[in-house]
């Protein structure tokens, strides 16, 4: 029975998955005016630090339910994920220490979760999933996002016995590593965003970060830090992203990647090593016989929290996820300056000022003790003068132990310590 037909059930039996959704800004507002045209489930919480926000996603929820439904509002994430009234949990906050906060509040009260939080689920994802599985809980992230997108092309690719050689997305800004909350502000009033996530796009720490969730799930990893980000189209994609021997621009096959050029989209490029299959793929693709042995699958759109319930079903309802990391992190997004910052003085996090994220591999993260993008959280301050450009270590930067996600990367860094 597919998922449509069994919410169809729930809905038949008035039995609809119980939604609590924290954040109600752009991502969470999309997906709790969504949830009203969905069967069998239901937004029985909702959280925002501004109150003003979560009685508007409210109001305008109960305004468009066709069925009577009790919606809880509240600025403390516990008072909906505690309430008996709630089963599955959607954090919507893209903010790692909250973030941390709720995950670990899920798991205490034993309530799935699904994350539009790409930048908690790099940080502290393996620790997490590990114990909600152990728990019997489902932690998983969210379908809409590009790498849960790029998930179904790879599963569909290797579920057909084809190598995925490239996985990885278009990216919808262009590249500006200094860009800032002040640089961005006119824009981000124009696309009605918080200045601080489209700082957070544009400086690059977006799509390293989702690359980042990527390679962990798939087990892809970049082919060098920070990745080629190369201009291209489905014509010549798989051209560009292939061995420099074959007049590419990678040094091995089998990583993750963005391109300039294929946004708002996702691919994989493919091969095969059988003719007869080959040759049914040219016919197929409509490519000549003078195509390439790499050929790109494409979905030209990913719908972001629009796709978020089809996650939230598949939890409750399968006891499966969209995307949720293998084990042992693969890759990392660590922490670059895009300012000269001066010994004393406080960084703030992701999409602000001072710092963006660049991936690599988890391996060279820990032999070059470079910091996770996501422990800049909390009080952060430089213990001496840092230049721009530079990669951040802990010589250079005091970070805040009394955080959560400072706490629970511990504990993740004792769960899976580095092979000797």
């Amino acid at each position: 029975m597919s998922i449509y037909q069994k919410l169809l059930e729930r809905e038949k039996e008035s039995q609809p998955i119980r939604v609590g959704i924290i954040g109600a800004g752009q991502m969470g507002f999309g997906l709790i005016s969504q949830i009203t045209r969905i069967p069998g489930m239901s937004v029985t919480g909702i959280c925002d630090v501004d109150e003003a926000n979560a009685k508007r996603a409210r109001d305008y929820y109960q305004s468009q339910e066709r069925r009577k439904v009790t919606t809880i509002t509240s600025t403390d994430y516990r008072e909906v994920i505690q309430s008996p009234h709630v089963e599955v949990i959607v954090d919507a906050t893209g903010v790692p220490e909250v973030g941390a906060n709720i995950s670990l509040e899920a798991l205490r009260s034993k309530k799935h979760i699904v994350l539009l939080n790409v930048e908690v689920d790099i940080t502290i994802g393996s620790a997490m999933n590990q114990l909600f599985t152990s728990a019997g809980l489902v932690y998983s992230g969210s379908a809409g996002d590009e790498p849960a997108a790029i998930v179904e092309l790879y599963e569909f690719s290797k579920t057909m016995g084809m190598e995925v050689v490239v996985a990885g997305k278009g990216k919808n800004n262009p590249l500006i590593p200094n860009s800032n909350p002040d640089t961005c502000a006119l824009e981000a009033k124009k696309k009605n965003m918080s200045p601080h996530m489209l700082t957070a796009f544009q400086d690059g720490t977006k799509t390293m970060a989702e690359m980042n969730l990527l390679s962990n799930a798939i087990g892809l990893i970049p082919d060098k830090v920070g990745m080629h980000g190369v201009t291209a189209n489905l014509d010549n994609v798989a051209d560009k992203l292939n061995l420099k021997e074959n007049g590419g621009v990678l040094d091995k096959l089998g990583v993750v990647e963005y391109v300039d050029g294929l946004a708002p989209g996702v691919f994989v490029i493919v091969k095969s090593e059988l003719e007869p299959v080959n040759e049914e793929i040219r016919y197929l693709l409509k490519v000549d016989d003078n195509h390439g042995a790499h050929y790109t699958l494409y979905r030209p759109y990913h719908l972001a929290s629009l796709e978020t319930p089809v996650t939230i079903a598949k939890a409750v309802l399968e006891h499966d996820t969209s995307i949720h990391p293998l084990g042992a992190p693969i890759s990392e997004t660590v922490t670059v300056a895009k300012k000269d910052i001066k010994a004393g003085e406080t960084l703030d996090g992701i999409g602000g000022y001072c710092i963006r994220g660049v991936l690599e591999t988890h391996k060279d993260m820990k032999n070059n003790g470079h910091i996770p993008i996501g422990l800049i959280s909390g009080d952060v301050v430089a213990k001496k003068d840092i230049k721009e450009g530079q990669f951040l270590t802990e010589d250079d930067v005091e970070l805040d132990p009394s955080t959560t996600v400072w706490k629970l990367r511990k504990l993740q860094d004792q769960l899976f310590p580095v092979p000797v």
